[in-house]
């Protein structure tokens, strides 16, 4: 069962209708010529009866991947971020474990709400909002998108928000939502750099982002582990911006925007002489070619969700979910 944020329309416009408006947008000119338009045309990026069908797909694309540790059976359905970390999160389990998933539960995503953005252009996007049967009372927040109408939707980011972390959006009166431009100038970081500005922040601080979870405690924890005797821990991040790695931003009641956007770090740990780097579990061990010796060098894929404020603010990162991706030897 799911429900929208916002009241339903007296009647509600199906692909079709959406697929006709878009293909029939016209504007006439001086000489009376007709000239289409489709790609300029704002409209929703979907119904919220296939947004419910787009999520329902996904969910059972992903357990049955989860059951049978088989990336093949959810790939059309992830990208990004999510895409890269799912499919090494399956490859590790299919290593340890060829048969399948010893200890697999079917996810279970209801009370979903749905925030469809009202836009020209591709991609086309929504994030879906649900109740889960894991990871306890937290909301969970993917975004669906895709880049052609033959394409199925495809989730890109999936973060675990508490239920009062989630903010209002903005909406018109038909209750679709507004995508925020990737080079907005109205916020404190323009959605398009953030990624950047937070792997620098997560490298040398500032005043950019507020203190949290995920920006000035994950500081100090590093740098509390780059300082264990007998192992050197080094933090290199970069951003991830281009294809279906770029930021998606909606915009919130309060003017701001909820931006979900993607990092990259590579974490290496190298022993002193004489020591070796400490035994990492089955999982690590499957994602890890080259023999360790010396060192470890771990490589992970992050995404997450800002709040990003109007100019003069600073971003707090609400949520971060991240997964090794490959690790090498040294």
């Amino acid at each position: 069962m799911s429900r929208d944020r916002s009241p339903r329309r007296p009647r509600r416009l199906d692909r079709s209708a959406l697929i006709a408006a878009s293909l029939t947008a016209l504007s006439l000119t001086a000489s009376g010529c007709v000239v289409v338009h489709g790609e300029r045309e704002i409209l929703p990026a979907t119904t919220r009866a296939e947004a419910a069908t787009a999520l329902q797909q996904f969910t059972t694309a992903y357990n049955a991947a989860d059951k049978a540790y088989d990336s093949s059976l959810d790939a059309a359905h992830v990208t990004g971020a999510l895409g890269d970390i799912d499919a090494a999160r399956l490859k590790a389990g299919h290593t340890n474990y060829p048969t399948g998933n010893p200890n697999y539960a079917p996810l279970e995503l209801t009370d979903a709400k749905f925030t469809i953005p009202k836009k020209a252009g591709w991609p086309r996007w929504f994030v879906a909002d649900t109740a889960a049967n894991k990871g306890g009372s937290a909301r969970w927040l993917l975004v669906f998108t895709r880049n052609d109408l033959s394409e199925p939707f495809q989730v890109a980011y999936l973060t675990l928000l508490a239920p009062t972390a989630v903010p209002e959006f903005k909406t018109d009166k038909d209750g679709w939502a507004e995508a925020v431009p990737a080079n907005s100038t109205e916020l404190a970081v323009a959605p398009g750099e953030l990624s950047q500005s937070y792997a620098t922040y997560l490298k040398s601080g500032g005043t950019t982002f507020a203190d949290g979870t995920h920006t000035s405690a994950w500081r100090a924890d590093r740098a509390k582990n780059a300082a264990k005797p007998g192992l050197a821990t080094q933090f290199l991040d970069e951003p991830l911006t281009s294809g279906d790695y770029a930021p998606l931003a909606l915009r919130t009641a309060d003017g701001g925007a909820l931006v979900f956007f993607t990092t990259r770090y590579f974490q290496k740990e190298t022993a002193a002489a004489g020591t070796s780097v400490p035994a990492q579990n089955k999982d690590v061990q499957a994602l890890t070619t080259g023999e360790v010796q010396q060192s470890l060098t771990l490589q992970l894929v992050s995404n997450e969700v800002a709040l990003d404020p109007k100019r003069g603010g600073k971003v707090s990162v609400l949520g971060r979910i991240e997964g090794l991706t490959s690790a090498q030897g040294g």
